[in-house]
Parts: C-alpha cells; sequence; structure tokens
C-alpha cells in the first residue's frame, strides 16, 4: 500500500472520528418552533420613589367662625314713674343681687292717692252689701248692683295702679349682675321711660356667629365650643341654639354659645374666633405640600398600593394650617410617596423605597 492511500485513509479515520465526538457532547443547534419569550422587566428598571408608611388615628375636626360675645343678660332699666331721684344705693362697677333696690325716687303723693282709692273701695263694699240684702228683699234693681259692681272694678284696678306706682318708685335689679351704667344722679327729674342704669351679667356670656349653609347640617345643640378672644385667652362653651331658618340676605344661620366665665373676665362686646367641635372621624396629618389636585380640581394624595402602583385618592380637607392639614378619605395605612411623586404618573408601577428614618 502506497503512502498516499494511507494518508487518504488516516484523514477519513480521523474526519470520522471527530464528528462522533461532536455529535457524543451534544453541541448540536436546532432550531426552535416558538419565538423565546420576553424577559421580565427587572425591578432595578423601574423608576424609584421614596416613600414614607402613614396610619390613620382619630382626629376631632372643628368649624372655625368669627363672632361675637355678649353678656348673657343685659337690661336697660327706666324710669316706670316721673319724679325726683332722691337716692342712688349703688355705683359704676357695683355687683348687685336680684331684687336689690338701686334707687328711690320722690313720693310726690302717691300714698296719699294709695289711701284715697283704699277708703273708696272700703265704701264700696259696704254699698254693695247692702244692695244685695235690700235685693233678697226685692227692694232694689239688678241694674243698681251691676252699676256698684262696675265701681267696684274701677276701684280695684285704681287702687292696684296707685299701688303699682309706689313700688316702681324703687327700681329694683331683675338678676343678679353688675352695673355697667348709670345715667342719673341724685336730684335729677325723670320721667316715665327715662333710662336710669344698664345691667349686665357677665359671670355668664353667650357668643353669636353665623354658620354656612354648607356646614349647618354639622352642628347641633350640646356641641363643646371653644372660645378665642383677642387677647389670646381661651373659653369654653357649648352650642345652645341654632337657627332653624337663614337669613335671607346672607344666607347663612345663626349660632348661639352659651360660655362660663367664673372669673368674670371683660371680654364681653369684643369679637372672637370659635371653633365649634364636630364628630371625630379617621385622619391624617401631612404636610400640604404632598397634597395636588386630581383632573375635577379636587385634592388628592398620590400613594402607593400594594402591588406597587401609584394610586391619586381623593381627600377632604378637615384642617389647614402653617404646620400641617388634617386629611380623611384614605385607607386606613398608606404608603405616601414624599419623593418623586412628580415623575412618575397614576397607574405606573414603581420601586417604592423607604425613608431612611424608617429603614430598620
Amino acid at each position: 500500500m502506497t503512502k498516499a492511500k494511507l494518508g487518504s485513509i488516516g484523514l477519513s479515520l480521523f474526519l470520522f472520528i471527530a464528528l462522533v465526538v461532536w455529535m457524543a457532547t451534544g453541541d448540536v443547534r436546532v432550531a426552535q418552533q416558538a419565538a423565546p419569550e420576553p424577559q421580565q422587566e427587572s425591578e432595578a428598571a423601574l423608576p424609584a420613589v421614596q416613600v414614607e408608611r402613614r396610619q390613620a388615628r382619630l382626629y376631632q375636626p372643628g368649624l372655625l367662625l368669627q363672632g361675637q360675645i355678649e353678656p348673657w343678660q343685659s337690661v336697660a332699666i327706666a324710669a316706670r314713674v316721673a319724679g325726683t331721684v332722691e337716692s342712688l344705693n349703688v355705683s359704676l362697677g357695683d355687683e348687685v343681687e336680684a331684687g336689690e333696690v338701686m334707687a328711690e325716687l320722690s313720693e310726690d303723693g302717691r300714698q296719699a292717692a294709695v289711701t284715697r282709692w283704699q277708703a273708696r273701695l272700703r265704701k264700696l263694699e259696704a254699698d254693695m252689701a247692702a244692695a244685695r240684702r235690700l235685693r233678697e228683699r226685692e227692694l232694689t234693681s239688678e241694674s243698681e248692683i251691676l252699676i256698684l259692681q262696675s265701681e267696684l272694678a274701677t276701684a280695684r284696678a285704681a287702687l292696684t295702679e296707685a299701688q303699682l306706682a309706689i313700688r316702681h318708685l324703687r327700681p329694683t335689679a331683675p338678676f343678679a349682675g353688675t352695673i355697667n351704667q348709670r345715667s342719673v344722679d341724685e336730684g335729677d327729674l325723670v320721667q316715665v321711660g327715662s333710662p336710669l342704669f344698664e345691667l349686665v351679667q357677665i359671670d355668664r356670656l353667650k357668643a353669636v356667629g353665623q354658620i354656612p349653609q354648607q356646614s349647618v347640617t354639622q352642628v347641633a345643640p350640646g356641641q363643646p365650643v371653644s372660645i378665642q378672644t383677642l387677647d389670646g385667652n381661651t373659653l369654653q362653651g357649648e352650642v345652645r341654639f341654632v337657627a332653624s331658618a337663614a337669613n335671607p340676605r346672607t344666607r347663612s344661620f345663626a349660632v348661639e354659645i352659651a360660655i362660663d366665665n367664673p372669673d368674670r373676665r371683660r371680654v364681653a362686646g369684643g369679637s372672637a374666633t370659635l371653633r365649634i367641635a364636630l364628630p371625630e372621624v379617621d385622619a391624617m396629618f401631612m404636610s400640604p405640600a404632598y397634597l395636588s389636585l386630581g383632573d375635577d380640581g379636587r385634592p388628592g394624595v398620590r400613594h402607593v398600593d400594594d402591588d406597587n402602583e401609584v394610586v391619586f385618592t381623593t381627600v377632604r380637607l378637615l384642617s389647614i394650617s402653617n404646620e400641617g392639614a388634617w386629611i380623611t378619605g384614605l385607607p386606613p395605612e398608606i404608603r405616601l410617596i414624599t419623593r418623586g411623586a412628580g415623575f412618575v404618573s397614576v397607574g405606573q408601577k414603581v420601586r417604592p423605597v423607604l425613608a431612611e428614618d424608617e429603614r430598620g
């Protein structure tokens, strides 16, 4: 066998062995009938937003009104008979009790009128008794009896009027209070209706205000009220009255609040801020910076749900200040987006990252 034939046989044998080895190792590329499944988007590729866990808690909202504080009672005491002021028993600022005599006016013959009518009444009563006896014996007519009855009624009315005039000479306090104004001095001549004193009760006060028509259903008698006066003091009271019909000009409802003022603070007549406590609700407190407007123009909050998607929930503002806002309408617990809310859209899947102060 020649060398050429040996070389050809050797090359063929080498190629055969190499083919067997290649097939044995399974390194055979087979065409696939179906296209490969798309790869899932990696979590690292999702936009990151910073979140904070927030939980709702009970909060008592309040309705703020501007109101006026007034004395619980205030009355202008005027003269009910004409006369001269003979004496004044009280001065400005004095505390008086109900029924206490505050001044005395001149009698000017009024006692004589009482005595005269008393005597007239006694005579008419005697005449009536005699006429009834005569009538029993039919010695007088029924008309004479009727005339005497009319005269008796007139005499009794005149006596009562004269006695009232005597009592009106000594005007008294209708309730316990403070003399806030005195309009007469001793020796002054007064007529019927002339002002004498102004009496006010300030150990108890009342505040009056107007409730907007959209809020009147939230207010009822008995609800507690905090009253902030202009001097910085705070008084406590409760709703005493809510009007059943609105003022036709302002479309608001009058409200009256009873206030205890045992220290007799001089706040009557001044303005004040009234905060009527409303029923408790579940609410969250947060910075107003986290609030945004929805497509309908209503305020809401962006947060991340359990599927890590951005959600916008409309809320209702209960109160707002420089420190923050109390809002209601959110789920009991949320993951509030505190950073990055402006770079993601509602419904978009995100990668929530807890704020540093919440990390374990």
